[in-house]
């Protein structure tokens, strides 16, 4: 009874530590064939992206164009719903429209009722003065006879200078009436006229903004909001890729940088494309900061090595190439 237990006892632990070696093996196996060896540097093609979006609020009214559709630039993408703006739009065209009528009545100053009134206010107090000029004149002659009082030729004269005075006040209402409003009146109702046309131009530049159009030439990667989803000012609506400005990405040590400079053409092929060769035209290098991982370069940590980001495009259009393939290229490994 005693040797079959012991028998089990070492069965068990011969197939434990079988099953912990076929692990390792299988470990070992998997970090060799999966880990890219040293002499291949992957990179990734990107292209160029316009992010749509609009000015203002609303809810998206409908689609012309679904993801993969190839745009033209100036083509109508998405139209939004946006009646809070056709609601400004129609305050501003009241604004004005009463500014023109406050701008017109300025130019055109008073009625020709108010006009022929103050006129005949002053011909009434031209009438009034030549009486009193002649009552003056009068009293003013027997004064000198000695058969009128001072008291009455005093009175007659400042009658007369009453007059005079009302005869002026008449004949300027009567000038303000013809010449209408004044200068700066008519300036101020021109400003508010030009006030409310810009405020009117400024809400249909918000209106042209309910349907959107494409800048560039392109293809639409990505729509986000659905049908009827309400958007805000600015929020993405969808995605535009250019795939005639396209280039690879790669992220290489500083120590694998010999051959590598700007100007320099890098060979590499791309895997989807059946390991088609390209030739890249480096452009663009730089450090990845310190967010990038550092590796040793030497078992005993002399020194780490930095990473790059280099950033290379085809010399020739490569047809097929879409943004995310891999672009591998081959090191030469000094020994």
């Amino acid at each position: 009874m005693n040797e079959n237990k012991q028998f089990s006892k070492s069965s068990m632990l011969l197939a434990f530590i079988t099953f912990l070696g076929v692990v390792g093996l299988v470990a070992l196996a998997g970090f060799f064939l999966l880990t890219p060896p040293d002499d291949i540097i992957m990179g990734q093609a990107e292209a160029t992206q316009v992010r749509i979006s609009g000015k203002v609020p609303g809810r998206i009214e409908a689609y012309r164009f679904g993801e993969g559709d190839k745009v033209k630039a100036g083509d109508t993408l998405v139209f939004l719903d946006t009646p809070e703006v056709l609601a400004k739009l129609q305050q501003a065209e009241a604004v004005r429209r009463a500014a023109e009528a406050q701008n017109a009545k300025a130019i055109k100053g008073a009625r020709a009722q108010e006009i022929a009134g103050a006129y005949e206010m002053w011909q009434k107090a031209k009438a009034g003065l030549e009486i009193a000029r002649k009552s003056y004149t009068r009293v003013q002659n027997l004064f000198d006879k000695g058969v009128m009082s001072a008291q009455k030729r005093d009175e007659a004269e400042a009658n007369y200078k009453a007059m005079v005075a009302t005869e002026k006040a008449a004949k300027s209402q009567y000038d303000m009436a013809v010449d209408g409003a004044r200068t700066e009146d008519k300036a101020a109702a021109a400003a508010l006229v030009q006030q409310a046309g810009g405020a009117v131009a400024e809400v249909e530049s918000y209106l042209k903004e309910a349907a959107l159009v494409s800048p560039i030439d392109g293809e639409v990667s990505e729509r986000f909001p659905e049908v009827g989803e309400l958007v805000g000012t600015g929020a993405p609506i969808m995605n535009i890729v250019d795939l005639n400005d396209m280039w690879v990405t790669f992220s290489i040590r500083e120590d694998r940088l010999k051959d590598i400079k700007i100007g320099s053409e890098i060979d590499a092929f791309i895997p989807a494309l059946d390991n088609r060769p390209v030739k890249l035209k480096v452009y663009y290098m730089k450090d990845m900061g310190t967010y990038a991982a550092w590796k040793a370069t030497k078992t005993n940590g002399q020194f780490d090595s930095k990473t790059f980001e280099v950033r290379a495009r085809p010399v020739e259009k490569v047809e097929d190439l879409r943004p995310g393939m891999s672009v591998v290229k081959k090191l030469t490994i000094d020994n």
